[in-house]
């Protein structure tokens, strides 16, 4: 295949590649609220701090086009893979002393190179491949980015979970278990180092930043004025309001006492439930829904994937009511909601494509991704604060009502008849 030797096959680092672009975001954008939850955080302060976080999602299509003209891409991924490596080393420290302004700023600096990793790891695999290496592989490259997800959401807080009960401390507990994900996150860096191919840089990347920058606001300004823009942006930013709500609260929730409104879950079950039976119905239901739409289209299954995501929210209503004893009462609603949470999350990602239709395509599906990163970070800045103003049964029901803004939303699309059919 174009781009690499013998000795780089594509199998010796395609599925590393998308495991390692996988690792980072789970461990900012979700262990972390765990940890800090664990660690006697307030929720509203949590849910703050932490969404946060995502802002170098949301502001990464400004710097993703600067990425092709300084060095290499393949020197962005081997780069930003060690300094994610020293951070998670430098919070492995941190973490005993419960300094949060630390934790959190090593957190920031983990997030600013995960999203520069994704912008340089997407590029190196379309640059590396054929075109048709890279219709091989994609399958590939999305499993193991699955399997970095129940890596990030199940093995590790199961691991963290069994060392709290173990050591008996929950700081240290957290301490260990980035420790290992930094050894294993350093093992999978010194391999790229070695197996990475290095294709050569075509001409087209050697732009000047003045050519980059002319570009770029050439892409912002037909990103704003094309046909229905406003519904657009208003889709993006509240369809999965519900959800941007849940995700915050849910983990926290689980691990709260009954007394204090929760189900009193342990580390590790949370692990088991959300990280790993979860993703394996929120991995099925995408799979579902992608059948769905090539048999039918994308306009005839978006309001059965509207209400998909946004009806099982509901069960948390129970849920905090009855604060049924059983994980696996539990654990069925919690696959209810993510199976339907990924069923109705292919109607969002399909209708990025097919907005971003037309000459502009690649900058304007990178402007969907900042409004989609932007749609989970504004919901979560306030999510803590209004459960601890409502209670976790008073929260879910707001979340409920927020179910009918997926619903009206949905009402703004037009989609033409077909598309996304086989």
């Amino acid at each position: 295949m174009k781009g690499c030797s013998k000795k780089s096959s594509p199998w010796l680092w395609v599925p590393t590649l998308y495991f390692a672009e996988g690792i980072p975001y789970f461990v900012v954008n979700s262990i972390s609220v765990i940890m800090f939850n664990r660690m006697g955080m307030p929720n509203g302060k949590m849910a703050l701090l932490t969404s946060l976080l995502y802002l170098p999602w949301v502001v990464k299509p400004l710097w993703s086009s600067f990425v092709d003209v300084i060095r290499t891409k393949r020197w962005w991924v081997t780069s930003m893979q060690i300094v994610i490596s020293v951070c998670f080393i430098l919070l492995a420290l941190t973490i005993p002393y419960q300094t949060y302004s630390l934790i959190l700023i090593i957190f920031w600096i983990t997030a600013l190179a995960s999203a520069t990793h994704d912008i340089a790891a997407d590029g190196f695999y379309m640059l590396a491949l054929s075109e048709s290496g890279q219709s091989f592989f994609v399958g590939v490259r999305s499993t193991f980015y699955r399997l970095a997800t129940v890596f990030g959401q199940g093995v590790l807080v199961v691991v963290a979970g069994l060392l709290e009960v173990r050591m008996g401390k929950i700081a240290p507990a957290w301490s260990y278990t980035l420790l290992i994900t930094a050894l294993i996150f350093s093992a999978v860096t010194l391999w790229h180092l070695f197996f990475l191919p290095r294709p050569e840089r075509p001409a087209a990347q050697r732009q000047s930043t003045a050519l980059i920058v002319k570009g770029l606001g050439q892409s912002i300004c037909t990103f704003f004025r094309k046909r229905g823009v406003l519904a657009a942006m208003v889709f993006l930013l509240l369809y999965r309001l519900p959800e941007a709500f849940l995700v915050k609260m849910l983990n926290p929730f689980m691990l709260a006492s009954v007394e204090d409104g929760g189900l009193g879950l342990s580390t590790a079950q949370v692990g088991v439930v959300y990280g790993t039976a979860g993703i394996a119905a929120l991995t099925i239901g995408g799979i579902l829904g992608g059948m769905a739409v090539s048999r039918w289209g994308l306009k005839k299954c978006l309001w059965p994937m509207a209400l998909s995501l946004a009806v099982p929210s509901l069960a948390f209503i129970g849920l905090s009511v009855f604060q049924p004893s059983s994980i696996w009462v539990t654990a069925f609603f919690i696959c209810l909601d993510q199976f339907g949470y990924g069923f109705g999350f292919t109607a969002y990602m399909l209708y990025m494509i097919y907005f971003s239709r037309g000459e502009f395509k690649t900058s304007h599906y990178s402007l969907c991704t900042a409004f989609m990163a932007l749609s989970m970070m504004l919901p979560g800045l306030v999510a803590g604060y209004l459960q601890e103003l409502l209670g976790y049964t008073g929260f879910f029901i707001m979340v409920g009502v927020c179910c009918l803004i997926t619903v009206g939303v949905t009402f703004l699309l037009k989609i033409e008849d077909g598309y996304g059919r086989k």
